[in-house]
């Protein structure tokens, strides 16, 4: 039976009614439609642009665990996510109609003890990093994800794990295999190569400085702050007696966070909702996210936009066009008013199903 919803929709804050057939969103009246929602706000599934389905607090996780993760998501309203590597192959997770559509970055790419043990590939000869690019390009979904930086424990602090000219080959191979590239970024010296070498989006960004905020204007680098996992770094610190040093930058990384992100966001740099989830992180927190973004000065729609139509065109998916999957959220009251309503969806569809 045909379906029919009727309400408020963002930005733009215009009346809206979508008809649902055959699991598509039709903007033309659908006779005998069974109307399922009526009177409140209606928006495009939200995104979460930072998520590891497949990985927990311990490494990577069985497939039914991944699968309840990605059940936690849908729950929460978060029906598409970019997952920003996975030590496990979800594939088979796209065989199923309930679960959140996932864009894959393939695996995490780093030098050898030069992130969490078991998550990444290790490369032994950065000159191989083209070459492995290439390979997660094709193993993903349209992106690829580096280590950028980590604790170099020789020096006691942290530092880039690449040289730029092998970044600017890189990033160039990810590009002429249709992939865009991301990376993670908590300190400030790996950024400048990273930018100039072509990067589309930096994870975490902590480290931004002034002149690092104009390369990525000029640049049109893309940020993900991940600001939820960002209130992990005292822990980190506390936890890294041996490197006071490392322990001392973290601390001022997150001293410094909610400044430096703020300017970015005056200065135009284009920044998506990512909660970090699957590790350190709960799955099912966009909502938490989102009420962060508005403490480096977003207002709540662009927050909200964030995590949902502007996050969407960024990732080259549709949200409540003519034709697209029926992909939506409803809401009786705004769910600009923070994330005890923007957690509890009135109604989930997901792909013409309801939840």
């Amino acid at each position: 039976m045909p379906h029919h919803v009727r309400g408020i929709g963002l930005p733009d804050e215009e009346p809206i009614e979508l008809w649902i057939v055959n699991g598509r969103i039709s903007r033309e009246p659908v006779d005998d439609a069974e109307t399922i929602f009526d009177g409140g706000w209606i928006l495009p599934g939200l995104v979460d642009a930072h998520c590891h389905v497949g990985l927990g607090p311990q490494g990577g996780v069985e497939l039914d665990e991944a699968i309840a993760q990605a059940e936690t998501e849908r729950e929460a309203g978060a029906l598409l996510l970019r997952d920003c590597g996975s030590p496990i192959d979800t594939r088979t997770l796209d065989d199923r109609d309930d679960l959140p559509r996932i864009i894959r970055a393939g695996r995490h790419l780093a030098r050898p003890k030069r992130y969490i043990p078991g998550l990444p590939i290790d490369i032994e000869d950065e000159a191989q990093l083209p070459d492995a690019v290439a390979l997660q390009a094709q193993c993903g979904d349209g992106w690829v994800k580096l280590v950028g930086d980590w604790i170099d424990r020789g020096i006691g602090d942290l530092a880039p794990l690449w040289s730029d000219d092998v970044l600017k080959a890189a990033i160039d191979a990810a590009h002429a295999h249709g992939a865009r590239v991301t990376a993670h970024v908590f300190g400030e010296d790996a950024l400048p190569g990273l930018i100039r070498a072509g990067i589309d989006c930096i994870e975490h960004g902590t480290g931004l400085t002034d002149d690092i905020i104009e390369l990525m204007v000029e640049h049109g680098t893309a940020l993900v702050p991940t600001l939820i996992n960002v209130e992990n770094f005292p822990g980190i610190a506390d936890a890294a007696g041996k490197y006071p040093v490392y322990a001392a930058h973290m601390r001022d990384l997150y001293a410094n966070c909610y400044p430096r992100l703020s300017a970015a966001r005056e200065a135009g740099v284009p920044i998506y909702a990512g909660t970090d989830a699957g590790g350190m992180i709960a799955h099912g927190r966009i909502g938490d996210e989102v009420e962060a973004l508005t403490r480096i000065g977003m207002t709540p729609t662009e927050a909200l936009g964030a995590a949902c139509w502007d996050a969407r065109d960024w990732l080259d998916r549709p949200g409540l066009d003519d034709g697209a999957s029926a992909d939506l959220v409803c809401y009786y009251d705004d769910p600009r008013y923070g994330p005890e309503v923007l957690h509890r969806a009135d109604v989930v569809v997901l792909r013409g199903q309801f939840y």
